[in-house]
């Protein structure tokens, strides 16, 4: 990674902007219902959770959960609507 990078005034082509959907650190640290998980994690995302955690006197395990259930939301899928023979009907008069 020591090589050096060239620049040039190229076409980028057409760009799509993505909207940020991240929390910032110190907005992942709320309670909720939990359900206990072993994952394994790069030193590097836990080392950074960590550290933000102790800046925000917090536990960096609820910033990861809490990102996580973050992306959940901005990718959660609206659930279909239930088809008219499911829906009760409303009492004839």
């Amino acid at each position: 990674m020591s090589a050096k990078i060239k620049y040039t005034d190229e076409p980028l082509g057409p760009l799509k902007v993505v909207p940020d959907f991240l929390p910032a650190p110190e907005d992942l640290v709320f309670k909720e219902e939990t359900v206990k998980v072993t994952i394994a994690l790069s030193k590097e995302s836990v080392e950074f959770f960590k550290q933000e955690a102790e800046k925000h006197n917090t536990q960096y395990q609820k910033m990861i959960r809490r990102l996580l259930d973050a992306y959940t939301q901005a990718h959660k899928q609206p659930l279909p609507e239930r088809s008219s023979r499911h829906k009760k009907r409303a009492p004839d008069r």
